[in-house]
């Protein structure tokens, strides 16, 4: 069968199980429960780590953290531990020496770069106290969107590199052009699918170009010292789960953050 068509189709089986498992609490939580275990496995493969501790470590936070989904207390933890995470991620990225990640980096990016965010977004359609899955499948849309904006206006204008020695591909032009559609994309979604305000959802439009391109660029990043092309082979002409998700998992704890800023002003 011809890539392309492989490629198409499995993107959007992938959609389809995605937003389909999203509307519904229980296939929500079981669905992400999943694409946890899958990331768990495809960074321990990427950095060379055992796979059982994380494991355990993995499916007893998320099981924890998934069913006490108003405790201030929980979040504010999650959260502290994700915003040290992507700190020490932003350095990992812009470092330019080809540093070996030690065993103790190993586990504190396993629970702050792929565990904690997971739950985050699991905590995201309970921001607002009952559970709204059009906020996580906004979210996914403006990440879609900004992805492929960003890919057409660099394609056709671009010529200023991003970010070179680690993905060679990006461009300013379409960095800029993904964050200036997804902002325009967001304004229908506040006014026709989720009926929030119109500027909270530009800027969650902007956080999501912002930090969905840093979350790429870490994971290329990982992927570069790793010295492989794809996180996985799950899904045929995408590779893993991690390289589909790698934006949202980044950007995501940053919208739950806005959220609870957003609540606390209110």
């Amino acid at each position: 069968m011809n890539e392309t068509l492989i490629r198409a189709l499995s993107g959007v089986l992938y959609i389809i199980i995605l937003v389909s498992a999203t509307l519904f609490l229980n296939s929500f939580l079981v669905l992400f429960g999943m694409l946890l275990l899958l990331s768990v496995y495809e960074f321990c493969e990427l950095v060379r780590l055992k796979k059982v501790i994380p494991f355990l470590v993995a499916v007893s936070c998320y099981f924890f953290c998934t069913n006490y989904t108003s405790n201030s207390v929980v979040d504010c933890t999650l959260l502290v531990f994700f915003l040290l995470t992507a700190v020490k991620s932003l350095l990992f990225l812009f470092n330019r020496a080809e540093k070996i990640i030690s065993p103790s980096e190993k586990f504190f990016f396993l629970i702050g770069y792929v565990v904690i965010p997971f739950i985050l977004l699991a905590k995201l359609p309970f921001v607002e106290t009952h559970f709204n899955p059009k906020i996580v499948i906004s979210l996914f849309i403006l990440i879609w969107f900004n992805d492929t904006m960003a890919y057409v206006v660099g394609k056709s204008v671009g010529k200023t590199k991003l970010f070179e020695r680690v993905s060679p591909k990006k461009t300013i032009e379409g960095f800029l052009g993904g964050l200036i559609f997804s902002a325009l994309i967001s304004i229908f979604i506040a006014i026709y699918y989720i009926h929030e305000p119109i500027f909270r959802w530009i800027i969650i439009a902007l956080i999501v170009g912002v930090f969905g391109t840093l979350g790429d660029l870490i994971e290329s990043k990982f992927k570069r010292t790793a010295g492989v092309k794809d996180s996985g082979k799950i899904m045929p002409g995408h590779g893993g789960i991690l390289d589909r998700l790698d934006s949202i998992i980044f950007a995501g704890p940053f919208v739950f953050l806005f959220y609870q800023i957003v609540n606390y002003v209110s």
